[in-house]
């Protein structure tokens, strides 16, 4: 019946992103967007980002263009600042919470100086940025009725050793997201794409939240706002293909033990699993909501 239910899902609330040209978002929104780029070692791709939504905010797409940077070493905040961004370092933002501890943490902070009651989270490292990967996840949040959260799916083309493969990339999302999504959240097996980093929600949605600190920010958030929202309130939208920096295999392990970690965690909370063994739980922000900002 869940199979059921994640299909009846995946099919209502599956858009395309040429459904939401720039022009009829600039028309028929009505509130305020902020889009924050969360950004570490991203200096070849992160000025050319900003100048396409920069493009968009000219076209009365969005108000606001924030990039939070891990004080890369590469110059990625300066770039982003004269591509006309305003950047802040993200140790700068709810200093009296401690170090930052990852990408989750960032984004968490970065709530307390965005500005719009939409709020979208782009990766800053996307090669060939082109307005659709805002324009497809904002779409849903300012036409579609009901919609609080928009998750983005795509091709991921992996090539190694000069053999491409179209559908090769995002192995965490396949092989760990997705099968452990299947076996204990079914009602979120039509998501594509869980660990995207673009989505789109509304504002006072993400302020209700925790934040896992780190790359367990995304399937952490999504299972959060199905449990706040329902998937009536969800939905996902193809972005045809995404272009990005590929981890080595040898990194991949981290990523799907913090990845599963942090659904353990959330299974613990809801007294589906009792115990856990093999080192602590990923640190976790507390709602936004809950914290007083100086």
């Amino acid at each position: 019946m869940s199979r059921t239910i994640a299909e009846r899902w995946a099919r209502a609330r599956s858009f395309h992103h040429s459904r939401y040209p720039a022009e009829r978002i600039a028309a028929e929104r009505a509130q305020r967007v902020s889009v924050c780029l969360p950004a570490r070692e991203c200096a070849q791709t992160v000025g050319s980002i900003v100048t396409e939504l920069l493009q968009l905010r000219q076209a009365g797409v969005i108000d606001e263009v924030v990039v939070v940077d891990a004080h890369s070493a590469d110059g990625t905040a300066a770039i982003a600042e004269r591509a006309g961004a305003v950047v802040w370092q993200e140790a700068e933002l709810l200093p009296s919470h401690g170090p930052v501890l990852g990408k989750g943490d960032a984004m968490w902070r970065a709530l307390s100086a965005l500005q719009g009651e939409l709020v979208c989270f782009l990766d800053a490292d996307t090669e060939d940025f082109s307005a659709r990967f805002l324009t497809g996840v904002l779409g849903p949040l300012v036409c579609e009725p009901g919609v609080s959260f928009v998750k983005a799916f795509y091709r991921r083309p992996l090539v190694q050793d000069g053999v491409a493969d179209a559908h090769g990339g995002g192995r965490v999302n396949h092989l760990t997201a997705r099968p452990a999504l299947a076996l204990f959240y079914p009602e979120l097996a039509g998501v594509r794409q869980p660990l995207a980093g673009e989505v789109a929600a509304r504002r006072e949605l993400l302020q209700g939240l925790p934040f896992a600190t780190g790359y367990g920010v995304e399937i952490a958030m999504l299972i959060d706002v199905w449990r706040e929202v329902g998937l009536e309130g969800m939905a996902q939208v193809d972005l045809e293909e995404h272009r990005n920096r590929h981890q080595p295999l040898s990194a991949l392990t981290p990523m799907a033990l913090t990845v599963l970690s942090t659904i353990a965690r959330r299974l613990v909370r809801e007294g589906r699993l009792h115990e856990l063994h093999g080192g602590p739980l990923p640190v976790e922000r507390p709602p936004l909501a809950s914290v007083t900002v100086a």
